[in-house]
């Protein structure tokens, strides 16, 4: 048994604390951050009700707010900074800033609700995605707890395909709860989300769910699936063909392959997002299969599987160093079947950082 990753150090929090502050300052006086998954990006806290407290100008008067089932855990995994135990933690930020005069609050206007507003007190100022701009680059200890979700997910799949487990005669279910099992053996705290696996020419849909459809032998089998440790998400997709292969499965995925080659070579800082999308899809439009990829190349993941940047012909801005993102293109043909393949990558001044490892070749199992 794999042993538990801790989160990173309170260190790491203080600086993104810091960075964030540099955002705040000249929109408000203070921020108070209500939306749990920056909560937990911001202080390490991992429970079901809190919101914390940004000073534009002193670190010293950041605070925490959560309510009393937490009291203990609080102090675990933010004991630096001072809690504030309140049930309705936003209202208990707010009504705390203004306690020295009147302050300009900024909150996130895209988390809070109209009801919860109406509760609040204050000069508000609305704000949207300062913490999401930060979440898009990775610190060190977040590309190492990103690396070793990958690395679980990796492992799990080498050991059901060594265990004889994706072979003809097996359901879609049985081999997706296989998978699942060995990524919780090796360290995973959950899946990143519901695991794919899709035979035949159920691999032609996108985001098929596991049935009791049994693999066959000349199947395409598509496996989508992650690992996530300690928050943090990996997203890999390999598709394989069981027993024997035809020639239209051979000439798909090595299109694919080749698709998903030169988006990852696109991979670079500042690449506008829309051209990385364009980098791959071009590559399947060229061959006349451009109406059967049919979502965008990639996204972000961190501590959630999908978060920015998104990268898709409709995308906007450009990829900063530090992202870490998926390459996934695909072609589908309903009916018949489709292949996915994707990676999990970081961008960085060089070569993009593939921090998911398992061979791309196409194999017959």
């Amino acid at each position: 048994m794999a042993q538990p990753w801790n989160p990173p150090p309170s260190a790491d929090h203080r600086d993104r604390r810091d960075r964030l502050r540099e955002l705040v300052a000249g929109t408000a006086d203070v921020l108070v951050v209500s939306d749990l998954i920056n909560v937990r990006y911001l202080t390490g806290f991992t429970g079901s009700n809190a919101a914390v407290l940004i000073s534009a100008a002193d670190p010293d008067a950041d605070r925490i707010s959560t309510d009393g089932r937490y009291i203990t855990q609080v102090a675990e995994q933010s004991g630096d900074l001072e809690a504030v135990i309140a049930r309705n933690c936003l209202a208990a930020l707010v009504e705390h800033a203004g306690q020295g005069g009147t302050v300009r609050v900024g909150f996130e206007e895209h988390i809070v609700t109209v009801a919860a507003h109406r509760d609040l007190d204050g000069d508000l100022v609305g704000t949207s995605g300062l913490v999401e701009t930060l979440r898009e680059v990775k610190d060190p200890g977040e590309v190492e707890l990103l690396r070793r979700a990958c690395v679980v997910a990796d492992e799990a799949l080498a050991a059901i395909i060594e265990r004889g487990l994706l072979t003809p005669g097996r359901t879609e279910r049985e081999v997706a709860r296989a998978l699942e099992w060995e990524m919780f053996e090796r360290g995973a705290d959950a899946v990143s989300f519901e695991t794919i696996v899709a035979t035949g020419a159920n691999s032609a849909i996108p985001h098929h769910r596991p049935t009791p459809a049994v693999l066959a032998t000349g199947d395409f089998v598509k496996i989508d699936f992650g690992a996530a440790v300690a928050g943090y998400h990996s997203d890999m997709t390999r598709t394989y063909v069981l027993s024997r292969a035809a020639d239209w499965q051979r000439e798909i995925y090595e299109l694919v392959a080749t698709a998903q080659a030169a988006g990852r070579a696109a991979l670079t800082p500042d690449a506008d997002l829309r051209g990385v999308d364009a980098a791959a899809r071009s590559v399947i439009d060229d061959a006349g299969y451009g109406d059967k990829y049919v979502h965008g190349l990639g996204h972000g993941i961190g501590l959630q599987i999908h978060e920015a940047p998104g990268i898709g012909s409709a995308a906007t801005g450009t990829l900063p160093c530090g992202a870490a993102v998926t390459v996934e293109p695909g072609v589908y043909l309903p009916g018949r079947g489709g292949v996915r393949i994707e990676d999990s990558l970081v961008v960085t001044d060089g070569e993009p950082d593939l921090l998911t490892t398992t061979d791309k070749t196409f194999t017959v199992i």
